[in-house]
């Protein structure tokens, strides 16, 4: 026979934990209640200062600023001079492709390509060109990488 206490609560099956799942950064993002380790440094007073200044500027608490500083630092990339080149090659021809298109345009039309127009296509070349040189990249590799073989470097 049951007791009075076991009576009164209700059948459940047991529940089993979701398995766990190695947190990405963008989960911390996401879920920020979910972050338990902890960096520390020291600072002199003025520069504690400085850095509750910064924090302050930016309208951010010091962690939440510190942390924003960290992780952009962290997940940045390296300066690739391949990238860089490869960027700069790919924004010249994206500019000549666009002024040679609005010349011709603009003559067919019995107009003249504007100055303004000209550095509307500059500054779109510039906003694209590093998207646009990884892309490049990506492709290329993918393809085979640098030595151009498709069949995973079997000659």
């Amino acid at each position: 026979m049951q007791s009075v206490s076991e009576a009164a609560l209700p059948m459940t099956t047991p529940r089993t934990p979701a398995p766990a799942r190695p947190s990405s950064p963008q989960d911390d993002e996401v879920r920020p209640g979910l972050r338990a380790k902890t960096i520390a440094t020291r600072l002199t007073p003025e520069e504690l200062g400085e850095v509750e200044a910064a924090a302050e500027r930016d309208g951010k608490s010091l962690a939440e600023w510190l942390r924003e500083l960290a992780l952009k630092t962290a997940r940045q990339r390296p300066a690739d001079p391949m990238e860089l080149l490869l960027s700069e090659v790919s924004a010249t021809r994206y500019m000549l492709l666009n002024l040679f298109h609005a010349t011709a345009q603009a003559n067919a039309e019995g107009k003249h390509l504007l100055p303004d127009s000209v550095l509307k296509i500059r500054d779109q070349a510039a906003a694209r060109k590093l998207e646009s040189a990884r892309k490049l990249m990506a492709d290329f590799l993918a393809q085979g990488g640098q030595d151009g073989n498709r069949n995973g470097g079997k000659s």
